[in-house]
């Protein structure tokens, strides 16, 4: 088995630009900034012949490259708890476009069933939670709000796998799909 799923690379001066501020938050557990990314489809475990059959669809993927916008940060997690920090990707019709196209192209492939019905919400996942308290989140929300990173173009769509481990998630691009053909 195959942990999968797809998403967009960040380049280095953004990763560093969010990296930068990670720390002083007790009972956050930090996302390493070589595993930050902006996910497409999230498709979890399958065997290696469904993984094959997965990059092979992919590999129809004709996009033109687009740009990427980060700036701020959200909370994730129901209204009593927040589980997680990420940055927030502004959502443009063409990077909603194209995180369909990849949809279609994975849900194409015959290994899946339907996408769930919520509505994609581009991010960048910073931290995990585990007993932050309310009013150090606030105080670190205020202190960092105007987080952004230099808009980039985005050029590539990667098919990465993921090993859990004690120490987080380790990511490994599998395939790189380029961006830059007419739709």
């Amino acid at each position: 088995m195959i942990r999968l799923f797809v998403g967009l690379p960040l380049p280095e001066s953004c990763r560093t630009a969010l990296a930068n501020i990670g720390g002083g938050l007790p009972g956050a557990r930090w996302i390493p900034a070589e595993n930050y990314h902006i996910t497409l489809r999230f498709i979890g475990e399958v065997e290696e012949p469904d993984a094959e059959l997965i990059a092979e669809s992919l590999a129809r993927l004709r996009f033109p490259a687009v740009t990427v916008r980060i700036a701020g940060l959200a909370l994730g997690g129901d209204a009593h708890r927040a589980r997680t920090l990420s940055a927030e990707v502004e959502r443009y019709p063409e990077l909603v476009e194209l995180q369909q196209r990849v949809e279609g192209l994975v849900f194409g492939s015959g290994i899946l069933q339907p996408p769930e019905n919520r509505r994609f919400r581009p991010h960048v996942t910073l931290a995990r939670f585990s007993g932050v308290r309310p009013e150090k989140l606030q105080e670190f929300l205020g202190a960092h709000a105007l987080i952004a990173c230099t808009p980039f173009v985005a050029d590539r769509v990667v098919l990465y796998s993921s090993v859990l481990g004690r120490q987080g998630s380790r990511y490994t691009e599998e395939v790189t799909y380029p961006l830059g053909d007419a739709p």
